[in-house]
């Protein structure tokens, strides 16, 4: 059971926190005169957006959800700043995309 609520969550997360940080991305670009919707940069902002979420799931939220099982360790320094590095380097390169 605790499985399945912890599944609900993390659905729950990709939703409320994706949908708050894609506003917030495309409130930036609006701001800049870009449009990336339905456009290959608009893949490109999906993609880095799932990687910060990846990113901010794995080093802060795991620890207080419903699932108690082992195997809850953070990303590694490395890893971590990779995948930051690669979500805001597809971030910068989305727009030029079109």
């Amino acid at each position: 059971m605790r499985l399945i609520l912890e599944l609900v969550r993390i659905t729950a997360i990709l939703f409320i926190f994706g949908g708050l940080i894609g506003g917030f991305v495309k409130l930036i670009y609006a701001s800049l005169r870009i449009n990336v919707d339905n456009t290959f940069g608009g893949w490109l902002v999906g993609l880095a957006i799932l990687n910060l979420l990846f990113v901010l799931y794995r080093n802060k939220l795991q620890f207080s959800g419903f699932y108690k099982g082992g195997g809850k360790v953070k990303l590694p320094k490395k890893v971590c700043m990779s995948l930051i590095s690669g979500s805001l380097i597809l971030l910068l390169l989305a727009p030029f995309f079109h």
